[in-house]
């Protein structure tokens, strides 16, 4: 069961991982070479999974809190219609409400996780 534990912590960072691969295989068929500063945004999940670090765990958590708070805004916004937005802008937040919220679940875990080491 300990080791079930265990597993269960890197969730989040395979999620943003795998959303951060996700990420660049779409704009890489399109776009090409210029695809591949995508992947720095995996490092940081990759490098806490390798030599997990406190500080970065708590920033890394805290950032996409932000980031995850500032699209859930953005996605209440388009529902009551208080800012118009293009067509592809609410094809986007329609597809991508799931991610949003689950990057909130994830990013929420991060910092679950980085207190649970520090009590």
């Amino acid at each position: 069961m300990k080791s079930i534990s265990n597993y269960t912590k890197l969730f989040p960072y395979l999620y943003f991982i795998t959303i951060t691969a996700y990420w660049f295989t779409v704009v890489n068929r399109t776009e090409g070479l210029t695809a591949y500063p995508i992947l720095l945004f995996g490092i940081p999940f990759l490098w806490q999974i390798l030599k997990p670090s406190k500080k970065l765990n708590f920033t890394l958590g805290i950032t996409f809190v932000c980031i995850s708070s500032y699209f859930i805004l953005a996605f209440v916004s388009d529902m009551l219609q208080i800012v118009s937005v293009s067509y592809p802008i609410k094809q986007f937040m329609v597809y991508g409400g799931l991610f949003i919220f689950a990057s909130l679940a994830m990013a929420l875990w991060i910092i679950k996780n980085s207190l649970a080491k520090s009590v």
